[in-house]
């Protein structure tokens, strides 16, 4: 690594010379960085806003999945049969499909080798079972916290590498050569010397640039992202990355005041849902309203556990996603708050003082049954099947024995992105986004999918960049004519909010507009109408943000950055919803859109939600955007098919001496 400095603009900037910098420090990121090391590159660093930070570090689940090729019993397996899994989830490329099922063992086992402990038997067996969207029993859990453990020891491994990280440091920019075909570098804000001018940016002049910055978690209000995660998508589709599949993303009910999945268990054991007033009056049961009978509430409360995700198609008969639209209902279109109530009972199902299991069907009975938990209240079914998911919340100051939990439906996570080929690489050449960020998954995924994708996503980055990518940087004359006017448009903006330093600010009313914005028109629930309504909103307040912003001080500038990258992803991604409406899109996924023509889930609902189930034209096609000049150009291209390779193992000998695999 060289270090030099430029003066642009009359400040001086330190410009750092390296072959690979990885953006992002999570799971993904520090995956990239030390197999790229251990490939035989070491001349790279990491750039983070926060080691500690993102939403690998710091979220879970009652059963955090990771998702590979079974590896234990007599249940037969193959790549073939995980790819096709994958594949079938719809809008997904098959070749990628391919990739990821069959690179899920080598990250696995990296992962068990560096320390994350997975479970296993006496003989050696990782066990697995069944998950959402999973025919077989692939999933494997470390436990609650299973990517924290996995930044954990990633990181552990990065450390022994001795690779440089630079903390604290905001990437603002994607730097270009002028046609928009390669990336050179990047601009970041040095968040450690705000105050100092000279040393409040730096840039990064490299050959190569691993993406992995996350999910656009900073759009929405309602989100089980932590609060540690905002995503910078936009400033890759500024850089003329093409987007992929921006339409899908998953959503759930989750605790808001600790941010958490609430499924697996946290479902299972039957908790009570109640709706109260903002000030916590008018406690009632708001689910008995809408079905038929208390047996068919309470199968549909155990189903969320593991049909956690919201799913148009788990509506009908009132099933499951049938309380993810009631508890939206109370939340956003009444203006209540809902809690789950670990204490009691639902009354409804109250029989001589205790719950009356005999109304459940017979895959909760059973469940339940064979977990010795026919018993008590909700708490102490939780406590006796699944201690520890007490415990967290106990961690956390919240006690269920005694305290209502508050809920909402939640962002949790982007199946698209941006896209990238089998190696990773994007469209922009050299630009290598991996985890979240990357649009590899399709409609539907198998959960803990995303956890194996980031694995196996970074380490074929890594791959290609120490087989085909490792040249030097550009030299600095040169680098500095192809980046100067972008990094001098970047330092004006800088200088436009430095302006607005007014002592009282409206940064995080500004923020809170986006993510409502977002949760009410381009979250789960969705129409045509409103979408548009947001995209008009998005662009008007990102052509007028300079104008509107004002800060407290210097120290909020990185927060005016992310701004204005989060109203350039809202503002692309609800363009892609209408884009997606528009071209005959109905209800799929994770989301709702409606349609007049369409029917209620339950007698009662508001309009909003009649629906009509996608029929399937759109499955077998991608939906990608290049952002241009300030608008959106969208296409829409037929998904990859499963590769049928000739697998003949002299002829692959031969393709892999002659180093002709990795092209």
């Amino acid at each position: 690594m060289e270090r030099e400095i430029l003066t642009i603009n009359g400040l001086k900037i330190k410009v750092y010379s390296l072959n690979t910098v990885i953006i992002g420090s999570g799971a993904a990121g520090l995956n990239a960085a030390a197999r790229l090391y251990t490939f035989g590159q070491n001349d790279l660093a990491i750039v983070t806003e926060g080691l500690k930070m993102g939403t690998s570090r710091n979220t879970g689940s009652d059963k955090q999945t990771y998702y590979k090729l079974s590896q234990a019993g007599r249940e037969s397996d193959s790549v073939d049969m995980m790819a096709r899994t994958l594949f079938d989830g719809g809008s997904m490329d098959g070749d990628i499909a391919l990739v990821e099922a069959a690179l899920s063992t080598r990250a696995f086992y990296h992962l068990v080798e560096i320390g994350v402990p997975f479970p296993h038997n006496r003989f050696g067996e990782y066990q697995g079972y069944k998950t959402d969207h999973d025919p077989g029993q692939r999933a494997s859990s470390a436990g609650p916290l299973t990517s924290q453990y996995m930044t954990e020891k990633l990181e552990e491994e990065v450390r022994r590498q001795g690779i440089k990280v630079f903390d604290r440091y905001q990437v603002i920019a994607i730097l270009t050569d002028p046609e928009q075909k390669r990336s050179i570098g990047l601009l970041a804000l040095n968040l450690n010397n705000l105050s100092d001018p000279d040393r409040r940016y730096a840039a990064f002049n490299c050959t190569n640039i691993i993406y992995a910055t996350g999910g656009p978690a900073g759009i929405y209000q309602t989100s089980v992202y932590p609060e540690s995660q905002t995503g910078a998508i936009g400033l890759a589709l500024e850089a003329g990355v093409s987007g992929k599949n921006l339409t899908e993303s998953q959503y759930g009910i989750a605790a808001i005041d600790y941010r958490w999945n609430l499924s697996g268990s946290y479902q299972q054991v039957l908790p009570r849902y109640i709706s109260t007033r903002k000030d916590g009056s008018e406690q009632r049961e708001f689910l008995t309203d809408y079905f038929s009978n208390p047996g068919k509430m309470l199968d549909a409360v155990f189903l969320k556990g593991y049909q956690w995700p919201f799913d148009p198609r788990k509506l009908e008969n009132e099933g499951s996603s049938l309380i993810d639209l009631l508890v939206y209902n109370e939340t956003v279109l009444k203006g209540r708050r809902v809690w789950l109530d670990y204490t009691k009972n639902p009354v409804c199902a109250v029989k001589n003082g205790q719950l009356d299991f005999s109304l459940l069907g017979q895959e909760s009975y059973q469940y339940l049954k064979k977990s010795r938990v026919l018993l008590g209240t909700p708490i102490d079914r939780l406590s006796k099947m699944n201690r520890p998911a007490v415990d967290l919340f106990q961690s956390k100051g919240m006690d269920l024995k005694k305290e209502h939990l508050e809920i909402a439906v939640c962002a949790q996570h982007n199946n698209g992105g941006l896209q990238g080929d089998i190696w990773w690489e994007s469209n922009l050449k050299h630009f290598f986004p991996v985890g979240e960020v990357n649009g590899t998954h399709g409609v539907y995924r198998p959960g803990g999918s995303a956890l194996n994708s980031g694995q196996v996503g970074s380490t074929r980055a890594a791959q290609y960049i120490a087989a085909r990518y490792q040249e030097a940087p550009l030299g600095i004359n040169i680098f500095q004519a192809m980046a100067r006017n972008k990094i001098e448009e970047k330092l004006a903006l800088g200088q436009l909010f430095i302006n607005q330093i007014k002592g009282q600010g409206n940064l995080q009313k500004i923020r809170q507009e986006i993510g409502e914005r977002m949760t009410r028109r381009g979250a789960h629930i969705r129409s045509i109408k409103s979408a548009r309504v947001g995209v008009e909103q998005a662009r008007k307040q990102l052509e007028t943000l300079q104008e509107q912003v004002s800060l407290t001080s210097i120290e909020e500038l990185g927060y005016a950055f992310q701004n204005y990258d989060l109203l350039l992803t809202q503002y692309l991604y609800l363009s892609a919803i209408v884009d997606y409406i528009e071209q005959g899109g109905r209800s799929r996924g994770s989301y709702l859109v409606y349609d007049q023509n369409g029917v209620l889930a339950a007698t009662g609902l508001s309009e909003e939600f009649r629906f009509t189930l996608d029929d399937g034209k759109l499955q077998q096609m991608i939906q990608q955007v290049l952002y241009q000049k300030g608008n959106c150009r969208f296409r829409w291209k037929q998904v990859t098919p499963l590769p049928a390779e000739d697998n003949w193992f002299e002829v692959i000998w031969k393709d892999y001496l002659a180093g002709k695999i990795i092209i």
